[in-house]
């Protein structure tokens, strides 16, 4: 089984990335095995602080807008060089040897070994309980985060909640239920939130928080449908009175305002040359365009289609601020192609970029919020609008009214639309649409215009399992139907 090797050479080696924003700071670990260099404090504050260095790799979170974007109607493969490969996310003809799909199940499980590790070693070192109380907490908080990302994606996944130690017990995971993974997930979660610290000094900015496993946990409680349980816990990250919407979106977004008051929980990236910036704008901003929209020139992925630029209303403030569809070349031209702009930087490298990129912020907070109480009860002008219309008032739109949305589900169809343009290219559309039951309905109702090779069946909800993983343990791990 592959992932069984992959545990034990990542167990082994512990090859941590150098990294340099703050807390994320490391000294990198070449020669030292999982048995000689787990033994101090330190050397927990580096492990944990590569666990947290994990999240920036391709199948988690540097090539997550294939997974969430470009399956939906919100963008558009790019035009050349991995063409084929996201193109077959674009129109769904996704083959079981996709690298992204192999990627993205490799990286999450080398991503958990260092996760597995950890837990496992951390209880034999002298330390201060509270930061080794602390370590643990985090640690279980990416897992769990690591998990979800994997069981939306795949379904059923192997468990794996301690070091692989040889290839014949690599050998013995299958897939477990997807629900015994939602119920790890939500074991981790809980028991992440009743240690976190609700914020830390400036030092250590970016770390999980109390809010951040609240606001995760549910999350994982709505997309399982469990609305009652997904209401209290997303009030619980409300009442901690932690977290703002900012006065202007564009400020969200700005570099020099990094783990601001709405960031609930971000991937961290710093610029600089030492390997740690963030592609993404150099990735979508428009190929051929030059110096023109942004130093060291774009390669033009997850384009927006013009159905994602017609979403945004008139007056909208969210709109400018995230898409673009058009630029002015050296020569004066002005090219009509659309682009994100929403991760703008100005880069010292190509690919090189500052932003963060966020996974939770408090506008989803809300708006999940205002969508759970919704599932419990309609209430035509209860606290779900209040909410809503928090959302849209930032984004200097009119409110809307119980008469504007006199049913449960007008209230949903309301919601779909304000995250589609409120979270606009942060990796949330296709899943919300599947847990929402709308993918297939909201797809196959555009499919001339995303060009689909045939429409949406239950079995497009997942992606195909990594042909490498069934060809190495056929007797374990079986496919997804219909790939």
């Amino acid at each position: 089984m592959k992932i069984s090797t992959s545990y034990i050479f990542l167990a082994a080696t512990l090859l941590l990335t150098s990294c340099s924003e703050e807390f994320l700071d490391l000294k990198p670990i070449s020669t030292a095995t999982s048995d000689n260099f787990y033994r101090t404090a330190d050397d927990f504050k580096n492990a944990v602080n590569g666990a947290y260095a994990g999240l920036q790799i391709g199948g988690l979170t540097g090539n997550s807008y294939v997974f969430g974007e470009i399956t939906s109607d919100n963008t558009v493969a790019v035009a050349s060089g991995s063409v084929t490969d996201q193109d077959e996310f674009d129109r769904f003809y996704i083959k079981t040897t996709n690298p992204f799909i192999s990627g993205r199940w490799n990286d999450a499980y080398s991503v958990i070994a260092r996760h597995n590790t950890i837990l496992d070693k951390i209880g034999a070192v002298t330390m201060d309980e509270t930061l080794k109380n602390r370590y643990i907490a985090e640690t279980k908080f990416l897992r769990a985060i690591v998990y979800f990302t994997l069981v939306q994606t795949f379904g059923d996944v192997p468990l794996i909640l301690k070091p692989v130690a040889t290839p014949d017990e690599g050998y013995t995971y299958g897939r477990s239920p997807r629900a015994d993974v939602y119920a790890q997930i939500e074991k981790d979660l809980t028991e992440a939130e009743s240690v976190l610290p609700v914020s830390y000094a400036a030092a250590d900015l970016g770390r999980a928080t109390k809010g951040a496993a609240k606001a995760y946990l549910g999350k994982v409680y709505l997309t399982q449908k469990k609305y009652a349980p997904a209401v209290s816990k997303l009030k619980e990250v409300i009442d901690l009175g932690v977290y703002v919407l900012l006065p202007s979106y564009a400020d969200v977004f700005r570099v020099g305002n990094k783990n601001n008051k709405e960031s609930v929980f971000d991937v961290q990236y710093k610029s600089g040359g030492a390997g740690e910036g963030n592609a993404w704008p150099n990735s979508f901003a428009p190929q051929n365009s030059g110096n023109a929209v942004i130093a060291f020139g774009g390669d033009g992925n997850n384009q927006p289609t013009a159905d994602m630029i017609a979403a945004y209303e008139t007056g909208d403030l969210r709109k400018d601020v995230s898409v673009a569809s058009s630029y002015t070349n050296a020569a004066g031209q002005v090219i009509p192609e659309r682009f994100i702009k929403k991760y703008y930087d100005v880069p010292v490298a190509k690919n090189d970029n500052g932003n963060n990129i966020p996974l939770i912020r408090y506008a989803d907070v809300l708006l999940m919020y205002a969508e759970a109480l919704n599932e419990v009860s309609y209430q035509p002008a209860g606290d779900a609008l209040d909410y809503l219309n928090m959302i849209r008032t930032r984004a200097g739109l009119a409110k809307k009214t119980a008469a504007d949305i006199p049913t449960q589900q007008a209230f949903r169809l309301a919601m779909e639309q304000e995250r589609r343009v409120e979270l606009a290219f942060e990796g949330h559309r296709w899943f919300d649409l599947v847990r929402t039951d709308r993918a297939i309905p909201v797809i196959n109702g555009k499919k001339d215009q995303i060009r689909l090779v045939a429409e949406l069946t239950p079995n497009n909800l997942v992606f195909p399992v990594p042909q490498s993983q069934i060809d190495i343990n056929k007797d374990k791990i079986i496919q997804n139907p219909g790939y």
